[in-house]
């Protein structure tokens, strides 16, 4: 593929897709890390014929690292109408619930599970306003159970979009350690944009309110792809 402009493609991994993957900035720290040992490993077991058994076990990792902090570019249907997946991984629940923090009504909860082996960039499922970015520090428990939603680290997000409001919330699983969480209050969120990620292995739920009428397209044990698949749509 030919790229007429080098730093463009450098600002724009996009743009050279077929030649690069961008990564989450998150995932350095733990990238060249693993990448040093593989080499020194490597170094090492030209003298020591045993180090290569450990020495594949340091590589596998390693290429897994690159696999799970990746942040390919999404594209997928638009619109107001729309409210798109916030997170690739498994849907583990549809169900009615009390949502009372930032929609104070019954709201539609979807529930999304992410492996390890998933891409942890989480995106806005809808465009709006930023009036809610909230931390709550809590428990590690199993991401996909449904106690997790209530007891386990979690930050939430509420946006303000055109069909009315909804919440966003990211949840912290057994290895999950790390929520990160870029919006802040007041500021725009954009449909299919970043809008953090979670390390290691988690779940993101969606909370629509139920008097708006959305019409869930999923339902449990699908796979759906951040930025790119739709989990609801609302009538005209």
């Amino acid at each position: 593929m030919r790229v007429s402009n080098p730093q463009s493609a450098i600002a724009n991994p996009q743009l050279v897709r077929g030649v690069a993957v961008r990564l989450a900035p998150e995932g350095w720290p733990f990238i060249l890390p693993g990448w040093a040992l593989v080499v020194l490993g490597a170094w090492v077991a030209r003298g020591s014929p045993w180090v290569w058994v450990p020495e594949g076990v340091l590589f596998l990792i390693a290429v897994w690292l690159l696999v799970f902090f990746r942040d390919p570019v999404r594209a997928g249907p638009r619109g107001d109408e729309y409210v798109i997946a916030p997170a690739d991984g498994k849907i583990v629940d549809v169900r009615v619930v009390d949502e009372p923090m930032y929609l104070k009504t019954q709201a539609t909860r979807i529930s999304i599970f992410m492996s390890v082996f998933d891409v942890h960039v989480n995106r806005y499922p809808a465009t709006g306003k930023v009036e809610l970015v909230r931390h709550n520090p809590g428990r590690f428990l199993h991401a996909a159970s449904d106690k997790a939603s209530l007891d386990n680290e979690q930050a939430s997000v509420g946006v303000r979009a055109a069909r009315g409001p909804l919440l966003v919330r990211q949840i912290a699983g057994l290895i999950a350690r790390r929520i990160v969480t870029d919006g802040t209050v007041g500021g725009r969120a954009t449909q299919g944009e970043r809008m953090g990620m979670i390390r290691f292995g988690s779940r993101v739920d969606v909370f629509l309110v139920v008097a708006a009428r959305p019409a869930v397209r999923v339902t449990v044990g699908d796979r759906v792809r951040a930025g790119a698949s739709v989990l609801a749509e609302y009538g005209s």
